[in-house]
Order: structure tokens, then sequence, then C-alpha cells
């Protein structure tokens, strides 16, 4: 019951923060954006830790592995992301990034020697013709130039960095280091990250002290860091990183059922048979065998929901 319920937050959280991320965008360099919510998330976590009294401290191995896992999945993939979108609509970088639930299942059988499970890749490969089908008139209007070609290249790099980023929290997992507080020190780790390329590039230090900005700030770092990642790591330990990746083919699904309230978005043919092969993807990757994956719940970590 634990994993269906982080399953579900998961898709929730990280399907509605499109709705924060534009009010991010404008005046304030996106690196810096990313470097003040991660920031703000690992404050948030430290303040958790501590009150609940949770241990935080790690060898210079484990350190290590979660520097790794800082920098790919909280920091330089993000970068990565808002540069491709200057190049490309966010509807062909999630038809990208839908590829991250084959590079979690190779990287999986490659770094952890996981079995690659053929109903998961046959129902990521259901999810992939879904969101072509959902954003299948930005597709079609697409021109391969070489500011497209470039854009998907950074998509593609960075969705195989947040890739990269699940196998190493999935080794951390094993290797019985807490998801909280590895989330904490990954994420100051990846918000150092990204205070150096800032540094290193020169560009000027600046802060919205609007209110849309501070508050999609704070939703984004709170849901959609804490909790969010909280919730979809601990499903990377649980039911391994082929399974927890195929939840982000369904955030798509809904911000677009968002968008629909709130920009008055417009179904068309495609978009609902998209929608559909997405699910029936879903069901194929997720389906039970002798018992749910799921519902299964292996001793690999602990985590409080209401972290």
């Amino acid at each position: 019951m634990a994993n269906i319920l982080f399953y579900t937050i998961t898709i929730l959280i990280w399907g509605s923060t499109w709705l924060g991320i534009k009010f991010q965008l404008g005046m304030v360099d996106p690196a810096q954006s990313v470097a003040y919510r991660f920031a703000l998330a690992a404050m948030i976590l430290f303040s958790w830790c501590l009150v609940r009294r949770l241990p935080l401290r790690f060898s210079r191995s484990e350190h290590f592995y979660i520097v790794m896992q800082g920098v790919f999945l909280f920091s330089v993939n993000y970068l990565l992301f808002y540069l491709a979108e200057l190049q490309i609509t966010s509807g062909l970088a999630a038809v990208v990034f839908s590829t991250i639930v084959v590079m979690n299942l190779l990287n999986g059988r490659l770094f952890l020697g996981t079995p690659i499970d053929l109903k998961v890749l046959m129902g990521g490969a259901l999810g992939m013709v879904g969101l072509v089908l959902l954003f299948w008139p930005e597709m079609a209007a697409v021109n391969f130039s070489g500011p497209v070609i470039v854009g998907m290249l950074l998509s593609f790099a960075a969705t195989y960095l947040a890739s990269l980023g699940n196998i190493i929290s999935a080794r951390n997992q094993r290797r019985k280091l807490p998801v909280v507080q590895t989330n904490a020190f990954g994420m100051a780790y990846g918000s150092l990250c990204m205070a150096l390329v800032v540094i290193i590039s020169g560009t000027p230090l600046t802060i919205d002290l609007t209110a849309p900005y501070l508050i999609s700030l704070a939703y984004l770092a709170l849901f959609g860091s804490v909790i969010a990642f909280g919730c979809y790591l601990s499903l990377v330990g649980r039911i391994g990183p082929g399974r927890a990746a195929y939840a982000t083919l369904l955030f798509p699904v809904v911000a677009l059922a968002l968008s629909t309230i709130w920009e008055d978005y417009q179904w068309s043919l495609s978009a609902v048979s998209g929608v559909l092969f997405i699910l029936c993807g879903n069901y194929l990757a997720l389906a039970k065998k002798k018992q749910s994956e799921l519902q299964r719940v292996p001793q690999l970590t602990k985590m409080p929901v209401d972290v």
C-alpha cells in the first residue's frame, strides 16, 4: 500500500510542477533557480533530520556516491533540460525524457546486475508511443533543424544523467543508506554544483522577490523536491529503477489535465489515444505476477510518508 501511495504522490506532484516552473523562468538565470530550489529543499530536509534526530554521519566513500547522486539527479540534468527547452518544445522534451524507462532498465542491468523485465520494456515502448500521440501536433510541427537537434541531444544527455542518478540511488539503498538523509546531502551538493556553474560562467547573482517567483520556488522545493523525490527514490529502491521510471510517462498526462482547467487545453483524438496507450503500458509494466510489485515492500529502506 505504501508503494501505491508513493507512486500516486510522485505522479501528481511532478505532473503539476510545470505550473511552478513557468513562474521560475524570466528574470533569474536557470542555474541560479535550480541552485535556490535545491538549497531550500536541502535546508528543509536537514531540519527534518535534526527534529527527528536522524543520523547524518557517512563515510567518505558513501559521501562520494551521494555527491554523484546530487550532481546527476539534482543539478546538471535540470540545467541541461532548461537549456534544451530553449530550443525544443516541452512536448518533444517529454518524449525524449520518456526514454528513461529503457535507460533505467539497461543501466540497472549494467551497473546493478538487475535482470531486464520484458514486460516493463514493452510497457515502456507502449508509453513512448502514447507520448508521441499525446504531443503529436507539436511533433508534426517540428522542423528538425540544427537548434532542434541540439535541444534533443541536450535532452538525451539530461535524461541519461537522471537515469544514472536513479541507479546510484538504488545502489545507495542496497547498501542501507537512508533516502531522507542521502537526499538532504545530495540536494545540498547539487545546489553547490549549480552555484559553481553560476560563478564560473560569471552570471550576475539575482533573485526575484515577487510573490509568484517565491511561492513557486517554495512549492518546487518542498513538494517537487523534498516530497516527490523522497517518494520516487523510495520506489526506485522498492520496485526497481525500471518500474519506478514508468511514473515519468504519466507526468505529461497530469500536466495536460491541469492545463485543461488552467489554460483551456483542447483534447484531440490523438491525445486521447495517447493516454490510452500510456495507461495500457502502465498496466503491462506494473501488472501482478504472483504478488504485485507495487504492493510488495522489501526492507531496502523505510521512509516516512510525511517528509
